[in-house]
């Protein structure tokens, strides 16, 4: 029996390795392919593009989910998001029995845990998870020492670090402008690939007046369970972050070159604006192998091309 505990709290449990797995996200549906093989995806979701799989069904899209379309493949393993996938179709999935695994990863630490779970359900060796967990520790740790974090130079060390990698503003729509906390696996990958979320410390204000800044937020009591991770900004707000750097995604929002001209506008020079691939910010589990070290050359290429972070400080 293969067992693993998903976001849910669920025990998941499979008699053998999965061999007929359905996936509901596309980081998941490029973790099965590269893991177990592309054989074993037996359905996708039209987002589900890395790897090119145009002869595994589509069972919709992560936000409208057809469960009879699922339930119909027979799958062994169905792999969900609490964030990516819609709950009601979830809670559907699990009604009627089929064996679904919801993965919740906010950090990278959290992604090698969740390949690990994967590697287990699918009965292959975690060599992609204890790559990932190498890559971590090696970027973190970096962070940690060339930046003087340590403290041995007498300094503030987290204060150096700070001063020594770019601020950088990423947004994930617009109209209104929405951007991520601290808590997201987005301001993780951020931090590793080294910048510093301009919003780390800025939940999410409810309701919709006050985090735009028109009226007071309601008090914690009112607000606890929801979530707080992705602000709405204003543009006089990202301005006054001071960004060194923005990143504009291709998604969940393509960004566009009139979206960087709306920055510029507002005072942001447009050279500190560039594009960026949103599968390397937001895509978690194998992706990330090749996704972080390629987030890291360009954040830092961009860094040096307009005078910040740490190439410019010499």
């Amino acid at each position: 029996m293969l067992t693993v505990r998903d976001a849910l709290g669920r025990a998941v449990s499979l008699a053998a390795p999965a061999r007929r797995v359905v996936s509901l996200v596309p980081s998941e549906t490029h973790a099965v392919a590269t893991l177990g093989g592309p054989a074993r995806l037996v359905g996708r979701t039209r987002y589900c593009i890395a790897p090119a799989l145009p002869e595994v069904p589509v069972v919709g899209g992560t936000k409208d989910v057809d469960v009879d379309a699922v339930a119909a493949l027979g799958p062994d393993l169905v792999l969900a998001n609490q964030e990516e996938n819609a709950r009601p179709a979830v809670e559907a999935m699990i009604a009627r029995g089929l064996p679904v695994h919801v993965s919740f990863p906010r950090t990278v630490a959290e992604s090698v845990a969740y390949l690990r779970d994967l590697a287990t359900l699918l009965g292959v060796r975690p060599m992609h998870a204890e790559a990932l967990s190498r890559l971590h520790d090696e970027l973190a740790y970096g962070h940690d020492h060339r930046d003087g974090r340590d403290g041995r130079d007498g300094r503030d060390g987290h204060d150096a670090a700070e001063r020594a990698r770019p601020r950088v503003f990423v947004p994930i729509w617009v109209d209104p402008w929405m951007t991520f906390d601290g808590h997201a696996l987005a301001s993780d990958v951020l931090e590793l690939a080294g910048g510093v979320n301009v919003f780390a410390d800025r939940p999410r204000r409810y309701p919709l007046a006050a985090d735009l800044g028109r009226r007071a937020p309601l008090p914690p009591e009112r607000v606890e369970g929801r979530d707080t991770r992705y602000p709405r900004v204003t543009l006089d707000e990202i301005v006054a972050r001071a960004p060194e750097l923005v990143l504009l995604p291709d998604e969940p929002h393509e960004f566009t070159e009139a979206d960087a001209q709306t920055l510029a506008r507002a005072g942001i020079p447009r050279p500190r604006i560039i594009f960026a691939s949103g599968q390397d910010l937001f895509w978690y589990g194998a992706w990330m192998l090749e996704g972080l070290p390629r987030l890291r050359e360009a954040l830092s290429s961009a860094a040096a091309a307009v005078g910040a972070g740490p190439r410019a400080s010499g």
